[in-house]
């Protein structure tokens, strides 16, 4: 029940986030943005999409994309990443977005069809059951998502299955450096705001080497700034982590 319940919480959560435009990780959605995307990024792709900018982190930067490829985004929100990562495969390649929020479907939907995005699908579904194919996909990107599953292991062990041998894995996410306080580990709200489903960073790690991924590493770590409560700060930490599937 508990699965459940955070799965709703998160959803309505980001339902709201997809009308009103705001931040889970800002009450500022333009200084949250502009924090974690370059200038050129943020003119580069679609407004509509900047300005639902949720994540930690750019996972497009970092995953050297290339032309003809096929990427799949974790939770792709608003599908700022998506929409970053298609100007990186080019007409050749195809980028997948798969988000379980109706809203910000429909929302990445209307704006890769008003900008003329034909190699970018955006699909319904949770990440811990995607609706893509086995060793389909070249490169998973996610965003600050996967901390918001409540079965962390089942969407490595999906990321795995899409992926093709030697497909490669680039994730922004949250994680922990010590235990969080027990009134914020059980709050659905803190869920929600992308702390209470965190994990310690050495669990996150050893999650993803357990859905059998290679060469798991830590590309690059920040402090992750939080207004929850003090007891909060220097707890959280960003990291960008890329890991590979099996020849």
């Amino acid at each position: 029940m508990r699965s459940e319940q955070i799965k709703k919480v998160v959803k309505k959560r980001y339902g709201e986030i997809a009308k009103t435009g705001m931040s889970c990780c800002s009450s500022d959605t333009e200084s949250c943005s502009r924090t974690i995307y370059s200038e050129e990024d943020l003119k580069s792709v679609p407004a509509e999409a900047a300005n639902v900018a949720l994540g930690c982190g750019n996972p497009v930067a970092l995953a050297s994309l290339k032309k003809g490829e096929t990427v799949l985004d974790l939770g792709s929100g608003g599908g700022i990443d998506a929409f970053l990562a298609a100007k990186k495969v080019g007409s050749e390649g195809k980028v997948i977005g798969v988000d379980m929020t109706e809203e910000m479907i429909s929302k990445a939907k209307a704006t890769a069809d008003k900008h003329g995005y034909e190699n970018v699908e955006f699909r319904l579904g949770e990440i811990e059951k995607l609706p893509v194919e086995d060793n389909s996909v070249d490169v998973i990107i996610s965003n600050c998502v996967i901390n918001l599953s409540p079965d962390k292991r089942q969407v490595f062990r999906e990321a795995y299955r899409v992926l093709k041998p030697s497909g490669r894995l680039m994730v922004s996410d949250i994680v922990l450096e010590g235990e969080l306080p027990e009134e914020t580990r059980k709050s659905l709200d803190a869920w929600a705001g992308c702390v209470a489903g965190a994990l310690r960073k050495d669990d996150y790690l050893k999650t993803i080497k357990e859905a059998g991924f290679e060469k798991v590493r830590i590309v690059s770590a920040s402090s992750f700034e939080v207004a929850l409560s003090e007891k909060l700060q220097g707890k959280i930490t960003s990291i960008k982590v890329e890991a590979f599937k099996a020849d």
